[in-house]
């Protein structure tokens, strides 16, 4: 039962990740064949008009290339975040998604900011963070994992290139952090001990109690010490 399960939720994962990827896509798609732009659907920072682009802004693309750097992290980091984090991956990348949207729209520059990569900063910086929040195994070499493949985009955050909304990337990555805050305490079934599991025994160098007593307190133990000494 218990691998129907996990299989079951592997599937779950594709599945989610696979409509996400596939929704950036269809709307690409279209725009190619209808030869309409959706640039306008952006987030333009401070304006009402721009508010729509805190929903639509992540599905826009500007060309075949902008879509396809986005495509893998985006499918393969809502994958992770999904299958490891399953109580928190829906709430999660909700939040990221909208929160991201909009603070670009509150503080980024006068102009059309669209694609996913603000998202993908978000979920990447989740996972790092949730590394060093959490602090088991499994987050940490998570947050590892990701630092590897992806050390690259640690670029994205300042800006070093015309035509990239690194706003984008900077607060994706500021909100990836305050929402694995926000979620730190929530444990997921695999970060539980199992019953019955007892830490094993950590040698100190000192008593545990060395500390708690006052000075007065291990001078009387010292000499109750010399005393017994002294009788042998």
């Amino acid at each position: 039962m218990e691998s129907q399960a996990q299989v079951k939720h592997i599937i779950n994962v594709f599945k989610f990740s696979g409509a996400c990827v596939l929704l950036l896509w269809s709307v690409h798609i279209v725009s190619l064949i209808t030869d309409y732009r959706f640039a306008s659907f952006g987030i333009y920072p401070r304006t009402l008009d721009g508010l729509k682009g805190i929903i639509f802004a992540p599905l826009v693309h500007s060309d075949l290339e902008h879509l396809f750097s986005n495509t893998f992290p985006f499918f393969v980091l809502t994958g992770v975040i999904y299958f490891f984090y399953k109580k928190v991956a829906i709430p999660s990348f909700i939040i990221i998604y909208i929160l991201t949207g909009l603070v670009v729209w509150l503080f980024a520059r006068p102009v059309y900011h669209i694609g996913a990569s603000g998202v993908v900063y978000g979920l990447m910086s989740f996972i790092l963070f949730s590394g060093i929040f959490r602090r088991n195994l499994k987050s940490i070499a998570l947050a590892l994992a990701v630092t590897v493949l992806y050390s690259g985009y640690f670029y994205g955050l300042v800006p070093l290139e015309n035509g990239v909304s690194w706003e984008s990337h900077l607060f994706g990555a500021l909100v990836g952090v305050l929402v694995a805050f926000v979620f730190k305490s929530v444990i997921e079934e695999d970060e539980i001990s199992p019953p019955g599991f007892e830490e094993e025994e950590k040698v100190h160098f000192l008593p545990r109690d060395t500390f708690d007593k006052t000075l007065r307190e291990r001078e009387l133990e010292n000499l109750s010490d010399w005393s017994n000494q002294q009788e042998f």
